[in-house]
């Protein structure tokens, strides 16, 4: 088939006015103007009329059991306090709850334009009973040994029958020890083992609050007790930042997703400045929970002047109010009005895919992509089209996954 639009946005080179994408099965054949790809394909044009035609947006970082809690708990005093008041909430929960929670979370990121969303699973054993995937996902194994450590093999195999629960074409996997707080080093050297002999993405919550600073650099504050309370080893404490204490540590590399990266000190950016640029880790932000928890400012602009790959994604409903990327990106380009809407939206298609090792096939509109696609009503010029994407705040009218039109 052909698909024409008063605008296609292909984030893979400039807006094209009165373009048109060619589909054959799951993929994209050609893009360009319509009466060019009138020969190329002999197949049913579908004109969708005064839209603009862009790539599905890509949620890299959710956590789609959580998608009943919206405003369950208020914006909290400190990041410990909502750690222990998350902890009680779910313990009143069963299995239904959360079978609910993720289908109400995937129609949500649905309704705003997310096709992929990488999702962090805390409980890998609801997989079975979890219906065919409605969008491309990743389904990101959560790691914790808080209490204990875990062997190798039971890390491994674990993981490994995770996977095997699953074959749908939409689904993909990947690992997530938690965070340094929940997860030993030992564990995010398994993670990467286990990463080696199935080939998958890697990510962690890193750098996430003051509090996590706290711990680490100064071996004190409200998670430090708290988690020495839980008898958790506490000798890792002291002396580095979280980054460095994973970096330098051998625990993660340029290869993972690091989600947040809210308390960054001068040692951090240094450390980061010292590596090559293509050894750099991805990272991703997500302003809503940002604004919830109250963080320091994120270090955006510093962090892209030294070639750091940046996503923007939403983190859960626990702790922002929608699942709406580009309702995240206003909330961004309103702390940082310098950010061009172009840049803004790549940070939702091109560099997510990027750091899904996906940049082929999803994040644009290009021969050979996957034929993942959203379109919105569109009276702009081209020149202005970024900005009005961004301004759309009404649910995505059309949108196309895996070769197949699904609203």
């Amino acid at each position: 088939m052909i698909l024409r639009s008063r605008i296609v946005v292909t984030m893979d080179g400039p807006p094209i006015e009165n373009g048109a994408v060619a589909i054959e099965g799951n993929r994209v054949t050609a893009v360009g103007f319509l009466p060019e790809l009138a020969w190329a394909d002999r197949g049913p044009v579908i004109d969708l009329g005064e839209m603009v035609l862009l790539p599905g947006l890509i949620n890299i970082h959710c956590h789609l059991d959580y998608s009943t809690l919206r405003h369950a708990i208020d914006p909290p005093r400190s990041f410990t306090g909502w750690v222990q008041r998350i902890n009680a909430i779910k313990r009143s929960l069963d299995d239904a709850d959360y079978l609910a929670a993720i289908a109400a979370g995937f129609a949500e990121a649905k309704r705003w334009g997310t096709t992929t969303i990488g999702n962090v699973e805390s409980f890998p054993e609801l997989m079975p009973r979890l219906p065919a995937s409605p969008l491309r996902t990743w389904w990101f194994y959560e790691m914790i040994d808080i209490r204990h450590r875990l062997t190798s093999e039971d890390v491994v195999a674990g993981a490994l029958a995770f996977f095997e629960q699953r074959g749908r074409s939409l689904d993909h996997y990947g690992l997530s020890p938690h965070a340094p707080y929940t997860a030993s080093v030992t564990l995010y050297q398994l993670a990467n083992e286990c990463a080696s002999r199935v080939t998958m993405p890697l990510t962690t919550h890193v750098a996430e609050s003051s509090e996590e600073l706290a711990m680490f650099g100064d071996a004190r504050g409200p998670l430090f007790e708290f988690l020495r309370g839980l008898q958790r080893p506490m000798n890792d404490c002291g002396g580095r930042t979280p980054f460095a204490h994973l970096w330098r540590s051998g625990a993660i590399n340029g290869d993972w997703i690091l989600i947040h990266m809210n308390e960054l000190t001068d040692e951090d950016f240094h450390l980061l400045a010292s590596l090559p640029r293509g050894t750099l880790p991805h990272v991703v932000h997500c302003p809503g929970s940002h604004r919830y928890f109250r963080h320091a400012p994120f270090q955006f602009g510093r962090l892209q002047d030294l070639g750091v790959n940046i996503s923007v994604a939403t983190d859960s409903l626990a702790s922002t109010v929608s699942l709406s990327l580009l309702g995240e990106l206003r909330a961004l380009q309103k702390t940082n009005p310098w950010l061009a809407p172009e840049q803004l939206l790549r940070t939702i298609t091109v560099n997510p895919a990027r750091a899904l090792k996906r940049s082929p096939d999803l994040g644009k509109i290009a021969p050979g992509a996957l034929a993942d696609l959203i379109a919105l009503p569109s009276s702009s010029s081209v020149r202005e089209v970024h900005e009005q994407i961004l301004s759309y705040t009404q649910p995505i009218p059309w949108m196309m996954l895996d070769g197949n039109v699904v609203s």
